[in-house]
């Protein structure tokens, strides 16, 4: 079973960079107080990273 992450959305993107914004839909969240569950691997710990102000992880599972 692969493990995976829940995420959730508690910034605005509003005056933030479009790399910022872009990151976010890169991840599937666009709305404030959205969750997504994901794939816990490199790539999206390291997207999760750079919008760490943006968005927090509430979950760990796996």
């Amino acid at each position: 079973m692969a493990k995976t992450i829940v995420v959730k959305q508690v910034g605005s993107p509003i005056r933030r960079p479009a790399k910022q914004r872009q990151t976010l839909i890169g991840l599937g969240l666009n709305k404030m107080h959205k969750t997504r569950e994901l794939e816990d691997t490199p790539a999206v710990r390291g997207m999760v990273r750079s919008i760490s102000h943006m968005v927090e992880i509430i979950e760990e599972k796996g």
